[in-house]
């Protein structure tokens, strides 16, 4: 991942400047529109122009298994993964009624998942068959969790050679939350127990067992806070293809939406491998996963929207996509002051 990190060029703030200095002669009082004015100052700084373009966007779903659901972490049996990759082909899962909403090409790939999965309409990249069992061995290889990336960026090239202007990028996986809040807690170096919450709704008793397995884990590992070692001891194959593809997308200058929880932890290890991209990312909402403010706080983050939402898929960026095209809309098509003969 060397030559796209290589490619991500800090954002000009300049053009923000110009962005800001511009809204300000619109027909409206300066800063009216609130946080629309930032997001739209945020466009123009990452398209460096002052006519961004967002649509249309490329949702891209990333699905892999981990080792660690057999410690029992998660309400659901990891067949789900592999089930719900055929909802995600065949249109009938949430991320997908938000994608059609929002006119979005969408992308299912298979990065990790245990089960075999024959679905007209699934890329497959899988690296292996699921994650090892962090609690007894690194997730995976460094040298897995590369190729992983690179099939994240692999499919950001392939929403931008297909004409998308933005990237969504979702997750599926059991015992995802589990792998992130590991990772979170190990690059935070923060207690495990205000980070983890209930995922997909496990019991009040099986919280405290997933604490105390990702105790257990961050202590035999030791993996320090280097975010690359902490990725492959403690992250998922999905996990590690989100971080790609948010690289993938700073380097082609493409806004990349943030979704919840698990998102916000791949993309703060992005962040934590090249700090430049911090610039390229839009954050849409806020999960009611506990460990994502801490994951927002630690990336200087307000997202967009707060709904309550805890499913992934990136269901939440989906839904705040449309925030994106109004503040297009606002640079372009409101008049300023002067075209409209409207006294300032």
């Amino acid at each position: 991942m060397h030559d796209v990190i290589a490619r991500i060029e800090p954002v000009d703030f300049r053009m923000g400047q110009r962005a800001q200095a511009y809204l300000d002669t619109l027909t409206k009082p300066p800063g009216s529109l609130g946080r629309l004015e930032a997001l739209a100052v945020s466009l123009c700084q990452i398209g460096d122009t002052l006519a961004p373009r967002v649509d249309p966007p490329g949702v891209i779903v990333f699905a892999a298994d981990h080792g660690v659901a057999e410690e029992g972490v998660s309400a659901f049996p990891q067949e789900v993964t592999a089930q719900m990759v055929a909802n995600f082909a065949r249109g009938g899962a949430a991320i997908n009624a938000f994608a059609r909403q929002v006119g979005a090409r969408m992308e299912v790939v298979d990065v990790g998942v245990a089960g075999v999965v024959r679905v007209p309409g699934v890329i497959d990249a899988k690296v292996r068959a699921g994650t090892r069992n962090f609690l007894h061995e690194d997730a995976m290889t460094e040298a897995e969790a590369l190729q992983a990336m690179r099939a994240g960026a692999l499919a950001v090239e392939r929403a931008r050679a297909a004409g998308c202007h933005s990237v969504i990028l979702g997750e599926m996986g059991i015992a995802n939350t589990t792998a992130s809040s590991a990772v979170l807690a190990a690059l935070l170096n923060h207690p495990v127990a205000a980070l983890v919450g209930a995922g997909t709704g496990i019991a009040r008793e099986r919280l405290a067992h997933k604490i105390a397995v990702i105790e257990r884990a961050l202590a035999a590992r030791g993996c320090g806070r280097e975010p690359a070692r902490v990725l492959a001891a403690l992250g998922g194959l999905e996990l590690a293809a989100m971080v790609g593809g948010f690289l993938a997308a700073a380097a082609h200058r493409l806004p990349a939406v943030v979704d919840g929880f698990i998102a916000s932890v791949a993309a703060l290890v992005a962040v934590r491998l090249c700090p430049a991209a911090r610039a390229y990312l839009v954050f849409g909402h806020r999960s009611a996963e506990p460990g994502h403010a801490h994951a927002l706080e630690a990336l200087e983050a307000i997202p967009l929207l707060a709904l309550d939402m805890r499913l992934g898929e990136g269901s939440g960026a989906a839904l705040a996509f449309p925030l994106l095209r109004a503040a297009c809309a606002m640079l372009r098509d409101m008049a300023t002051f002067d075209a409209a003969g409207v006294a300032r």
